[in-house]
């Protein structure tokens, strides 16, 4: 019982000092994954609206793993559709989790769980105003994948300095 508090007393914090620190989002979210086992099968979607086209935006993949996750990276595939469920793109990419090196754990961390923001979409213009929604799907081909305990994206406007 007191292992189990202690990991939600620190999966809280971690929440509040990565996902809050960004006054520039339009929106953010993430899917726990159910005891740390991402099955294949399940596919977390996201759905943002975006009400001003002119803008440009970054979109970044919320990364939250256990120190047990037994690669140094994870292989996402993402899928971007419009509102009428066009494919806008769909791309794999790699994100690494630990140092391929020496093992150390990467993103922001505290005992054995690390969360990670990763840059996907750069400086993204989106062609019209209104609903999007984008698929996340693991592809380590490992069913269920363990240690990771929730992925998400975070939506926002750049900046210009």
């Amino acid at each position: 019982m007191k292992k189990y508090l202690l990991v939600t007393f620190v999966s809280i914090a971690l929440s509040f000092s990565i996902f809050s620190c960004e006054d520039n989002s339009i929106w953010k979210g993430h899917e726990d994954i159910k005891d740390g086992n991402w099955f294949i099968k399940q596919v977390p979607s996201f759905s943002f609206e975006v009400k001003d086209e002119t803008l440009s935006y970054n979109v970044s993949y919320l990364v939250r793993n256990a120190v047990q996750y037994p690669y140094y990276n994870l292989y996402l595939t993402r899928e971007l559709y419009d509102d009428k469920g066009k494919l806008l793109s769909s791309k794999l990419e790699e994100l690494i989790l630990f140092d391929q090196k020496t093992g150390k754990p990467l993103g922001e961390g505290l005992g054995d769980l690390f969360d990670h923001k990763i840059l996907t979409l750069k400086n993204i213009k989106f062609p019209k105003k209104g609903k999007y929604k984008m698929l996340l799907k693991q592809y380590m081909r490992q069913d269920p994948l363990v240690g990771i305990l929730s992925v998400g994206i975070n939506v926002e406007k750049v900046v210009k300095q």
